[in-house]
């Protein structure tokens, strides 16, 4: 019988703060991946502030520093008169040193906590390795069974189990949870095309006829986000590829002399925008955190950092615990209190944006509804550093900050 004292399902950013907090603690942990690696493309690779100060109080800033990253500091959107660039958030107006959010491959990141959580030898993760059903005994988790990808089965049995495998997660299906769904106007299409010297900075929004775009600096290239209406992926792509790229240059003129190096719809990923939240992200045995318990729009860029943040949380909260093997029901109730005011305000403005700016955008009506109200706004933004300041810092740390065990810390 295979056992360990907190079963991790998921490596992704979660799942691996959560591995290496709790295992530099000296508990015991264990994280099934059912990936062979972490090398999965257009992932969210936005590292926040919040998650560069916890590199940092981990002792890994140095080494984080040497991957190879873009640093973005300005969110800007056409709200001038003229459909010029506004700067609307300005994370540089936060005190430093980490005033920007770093784009960095999110294998990369995850290599790095990898590598690191090895260190420990309470640390074990296991690649190629689905958890496929929870072990029950009398009402409460006791663990997983796991399948690899060589066909081999068995169950690992462990004081708590911890769901970081995302929207598609295995918990969820666990009516007991109650999950709560939330309309999406949209879904998104994902591709890169060629960035040029004399581009615009950081990231940049743009509106066109039924059509927003959200681009992403990355050096090199723009990682090129182009919002479509929910559930019209197949109609759009019939239309032909060269018809979305001149919809899309409309949006984004300067973008449009490098719009024919897009050549294939292979080169599109399509992700199907998801808002929901669980109503228990707990039972005995078992905790759901990030996307597992609240999948986010990607509306603000900060379901990463709000995962991030709740495994920072509960290691705080388990360590104690998981290190007298008595986790009862009041700890893990107690993360889903400590989290869940801000998964419902971050939901909250994302359902507002989604109301107010998207559904109306893809509807064919102008993003501010008028000319005079855009005009409005930009004033408001370019009149006060504050008002740049606000939005930076809650894209920055979100609404409430975590701070990591103090016996994590080296």
């Amino acid at each position: 019988m295979e056992r360990t004292t907190c079963c991790v399902v998921g490596g992704g950013p979660a799942g691996m703060v959560l591995g290496l907090l709790l295992a530099r603690a000296g508990v015991d942990v264990t994280v099934l991946e059912k990936h062979g690696d972490f090398l999965r493309d257009f992932r969210g690779d936005t590292v926040h502030p919040s998650t560069l100060a916890l590199l940092d109080d981990l002792g890994l800033a140095e080494r984080f520093a040497r991957l190879p990253q873009r640093r973005v500091t300005t969110v800007q959107l056409p709200l001038g008169s003229d459909g010029s660039l506004v700067t609307v958030s300005d994370l540089s107006t936060l005190p430093g040193p980490y005033n920007y959010v770093a784009m960095v491959p999110q294998w990369d990141l995850l290599d790095l906590l990898a590598d690191e959580a090895r260190k420990e030898p309470s640390f074990s993760v296991r690649m190629s390795t689905e958890a496929t059903s929870f072990l029950m005994e009398r009402g409460r988790v006791t663990g997983v069974r796991y399948r690899t990808s060589d066909g081999r089965t068995g169950e690992l049995r462990a004081t708590l189990t911890v769901a970081c495998d995302g929207r598609g997660s295995l918990a969820r299906s666990r009516p007991e949870l109650g999950l709560r769904r939330y309309s999406c106007p949209m879904d998104a299409w994902w591709f890169r095309l060629p960035r040029r010297d004399g581009d615009p900075h950081g990231l940049v929004g743009a509106a066109g006829d039924r059509l927003l775009t959200a681009l992403i600096d990355r050096g090199q290239y723009w990682q090129c986000a182009g919002l479509i209406p929910k559930g019209t992926d197949a109609e759009l792509r019939a239309a032909g590829l060269e018809r979305f790229m001149a919809d899309f240059s409309d949006a984004v003129p300067w973008l449009a002399d490098r719009a024919h190096e897009l050549r294939s719809w292979d080169e599109v990923k399509m992700l199907d925008v998801r808002l929901d939240r669980l109503r228990r992200w707990h039972r005995p045995g078992l905790l759901c955190i990030g996307d597992a318990a609240h999948a986010m729009s990607p509306v603000f860029g900060i379901g990463i950092n709000l995962a991030v943040e709740d495994a920072v949380a509960a290691a705080r909260h388990l360590v104690e615990p998981l290190r007298t093997g008595a986790v009862g029901l009041r700890d893990v109730r107690g993360i889903q209190r400590r989290r869940w005011p801000t998964t419902a305000l971050t939901q909250a403005l994302q359902r507002l944006a989604h109301a107010r700016v998207i559904a109306p955008v893809l509807a064919g009506d102008p993003p501010f509804g008028n000319s005079r109200r855009a005009k409005r706004v930009s004033g408001l933004l370019t009149g006060s550093r504050w008002f740049k300041r606000v939005p930076a810092y809650f894209i920055g740390y979100g609404a409430l900050r975590e701070r990591p065990p103090a016996a994590s810390l080296r």
